[in-house]
């Protein structure tokens, strides 16, 4: 029998740029994959990651059928023994302990998956529980947190006019190899060289010489956990100067308590706290202002560091106070297909702010109806009423990704019952009573919901699936609304909750996708009517649709009604006096220790692609980096191993010396540490790495919002045999 090619247009699902893919198909196979030319957001550009989704489909360790624990082993089930025997256990918990003796846990892929946004928030009703947990909370929580505070939304994030802009200012972030966390920018290299190609600048502020710093016309170090005072220097000059708020279409609330609390700030040696001079400073806070198109972005650096938020919020505040904030070639709001703005729930955002409830051990507050990831090992090992006891985990792996992983290795392994949603077997789900499988990202459907939101420019692109399913294959969303319709039934949850988890459930992810596209501001609203997206029309746009570069003053438009601009929050006042309380900056910590920053590699994404063959060749990548002058120091040597140390805990990894890293500052990769017991993964387990989060306390937080802090943590090295 001769075999059939066929041609298929996809959006890569694996990170925010939203990459446009052109897959040669024969059969059940993909024989090719290269860029999309068309995709309107991307114009052709691909990472090396793209190709993890053929391994995904591919990779003999995924899991194909639902498992159920029989004592260290697993046996399979079949699905409808597997969703009832989930449902009967969690709602014993229930009975027994009340709906908080659950909780549920989202990673971070859940936010690339058109299903689980559509239906996890259904799961999370029907579960009731004050216990959520996401990946939220070791990543954008300070963003989300400022934007609630400042506009009344949480999903309102100012981006880039990377296209546009003339000056383009980076702390703390590595677009080159992330393509724009927080800010989807695919082919980011090349959009420098466009930028400078028309004349404009970019500058990096970076405790390491990273690939988006070799592309930049200027670099400084800046010390880890510093970075509120760069800011705070900016802010100053530009006030200094006479810069005030530009009118916005909003009532603005604040500027006079703001200058009062920035005039009480004691004089700062700016040098001595984060190693950058005033006068760059000055320069950075002259040329924001003076240049007509220009933007401040930060990001990791910035938000998993002790003073995240208050770091998001300064640049709010410059951007706004240098007259960039809404404007052309500044930072701007997106307009999706799919509007979020009216109904933030479907999203699984709550528009409510901190207060609400607070953990039950430590007290943290919870934000948007989410507590802080860094209380769950506490929530599950500490006794007592509302102790948490059973745990859904949705393509999430905590273990290797929030701070103090053994700790919460520990916790996993005491729960009386634990449900993963997940395709492997691996550092967390090794703990469940049972994994269920949803199908691979080529044998569903996709729609970016949330990603939109963040892109540089407007676009709507619909992917049907490559491939079938397998036979007796389940998608995520069907995986999610089985078991919530279950534990409604089991709860006695009224008929009319019911009958809507019924109907959700026969509209299915297109259904509600198709209702969205209709009803946002480019569906049948849009004049004239023909012209409305409608998921019809964008089945016939296999490449995706483009909806034009953002506007500039959409803010007030964007806003929830009645909404003031609030430029001096009341928690990020405070935030301040504890900025300024402190007599050292984070990354001074103790005599002799040195920095410990993350880093993005290229070829790896977090805790879950190391699975893949072709994105593993290569020598070991988990290695420590280190400057020249600290190795020599600390008696390390390129290519030997070094002891690095916490109050935590301790790992081994191989040693880097380069001259990228800033003195007194190491960096080690974040998502590796394959290396539990009964974590069945083919390749990664031959290259384990260690994890960074075995280094990472849980009570180090950015106290304004609830995130971890990773950046800046305090570590000493020395050499291992």
């Amino acid at each position: 029998m001769s075999s059939t090619r066929r041609i298929h247009f996809r959006t890569c699902t694996l990170c925010e740029a939203m990459c446009g893919l052109r897959l040669t198909l024969e059969d059940e196979r993909v024989v090719d994959l290269r860029g999309d030319p068309l995709d309107p957001g991307s114009q052709g550009h691909i990472c090396p990651k793209a190709w993890a989704l053929v391994d995904l489909q591919d990779d003999p360790d995924r899991i194909a059928r639902p498992l159920r624990r029989k004592g260290r082993d697993f046996e399979q089930v079949p699905w409808d023994e597997a969703l009832d025997e989930a449902a009967e256990r969690l709602d014993a918990l229930r009975v027994a302990h009340g709906p908080n003796s659950r909780a549920i846990y989202l990673g971070n892929p859940t936010i690339h998956n058109l299903g689980a946004m559509a239906f996890g928030p259904a799961l999370m009703r029907a579960l009731g529980t004050q216990n959520r947990f996401s990946a939220t909370s070791v990543d954008q929580l300070p963003h989300m947190v400022v934007a609630q505070q400042m506009w009344g939304h949480p999903l309102l994030l100012p981006v880039p006019d990377l296209d546009r802009t003339d000056l383009l200012v980076i702390m703390g972030a590595n677009p080159a190899v992330s393509a724009g966390s927080l800010m989807g920018a695919p082919g980011f290299p090349k959009r420098m060289r466009a930028l400078r190609e028309r004349g404009g600048r970019l500058w990096v502020f970076d405790p390491r010489h990273s690939e988006t710093a070799r592309l930049a016309d200027v670099h400084h170090f800046v010390k880890p956990g510093s970075d509120g005072w760069l800011l705070l220097a900016i802010l100053r000059r530009l006030i200094a100067r006479g810069a005030q708020p530009p009118r916005m279409g909003l009532p603005v609330d604040g500027l006079t308590t703001l200058q009062a609390a920035l005039a009480e700030l004691a004089d700062f040696d700016l040098f001595a706290r984060t190693g950058v001079p005033q006068s760059v400073a000055d320069e950075v806070a002259d040329a924001l202002r003076d240049t007509p198109k220009a933007a401040l972005y930060g990001r990791m650096g910035l938000s998993t560091q002790r003073f995240g938020t208050l770091c998001q919020w300064l640049i709010n505040l410059i951007n706004l106070f240098a007259g960039q904030l809404d404007r052309e070639g500044g930072v701007l709001f997106s307009a999706p297909a799919v509007e979020t703005r009216d109904a933030p729930r479907g999203m699984g955002v709550s528009r409510a702010g901190f207060g609400r409830f607070t953990s039950r051990v430590r007290g943290l507050p919870a934000f948007g109806g989410e507590l802080p990831v860094a209380c769950l090992a506490e929530e599950i090992l500490t006794p007592g009423d509302g102790q948490v006891r059973g745990l859904v985990t949705f393509a999430g792996n905590p273990v290797l990704s929030t701070p103090n992983g053994r700790r919460l290795d520990e916790a996993l392994a005491s729960l009386d019952f634990m449900l993963s949603i997940d395709l492997y077997l691996n550092e967390t789900t090794r703990h469940a009573h049972l994994i269920l499988p949803p199908a691979p990202p080529l044998a569903r459907s996709h729609y970016d919901l949330a990603l939109h939101l963040l892109a540089t420019r407007d676009t709507a692109k619909y992917s049907p699936p490559c491939f079938d399913k397998d036979a007796g294959a389940k998608d995520d969303w069907q995986i999610l609304s089985g078991l919530a319709r279950r534990l409604l039934r089991r709860s006695g949850a009224p008929r009319s909750v019911r009958a809507t988890a019924a109907a959700l459930h026969a509209l299915g992810p297109e259904g509600i996708l198709g209702l969205g596209l209709r009803l946002g501001p480019h569906g049948v609203r849009a004049w004239p009517p023909r012209r409305g997206l409608s998921l019809a029309k964008l089945r016939e746009r296999p490449h995706g649709v483009d909806l034009g570069p953002r506007r500039a003053g959409t803010l007030p438009e964007r806003v929830p009604k009645g909404t003031h601009l609030n430029l001096a929050p009341e928690r990020l006042l405070a935030d301040l006096k504890r900025l300024a309380s402190e007599a050292r900056s984070s990354a001074e910590d103790g005599a002799q220790s040195l920095a410990l920053i993350g880093r993005r590699q290229l070829r790896s994404n977090n805790s879950w692609l190391h699975n893949s063959e072709r994105l593993m060749r290569g020598g070991d990548r988990c290695s420590v980096m280190v400057h020249p002058d600290d190795a020599t120091r600390l008696g390390l040597t390129h290519g030997g191993r070094a002891e690095i140390r916490t109050e935590v805990g301790a790992v081994i990894a191989l040693v880097e010396v380069t001259a990228e890293m800033m003195p007194g500052v190491v960096s080690l990769p974040h998502g590796f540490g394959h290396d539990r017991d009964g974590a069945r993964l083919r390749v990664a387990s031959r290259a384990p790495g260690v994890s960074l989060n075995d280094l990472s306390s849980e009570l180090r937080l950015d106290e304004a919002s609830g995130n971890a802090a990773f950046s800046g943590q305090p570590v000493q090295l020395r050499p291992s045999d």
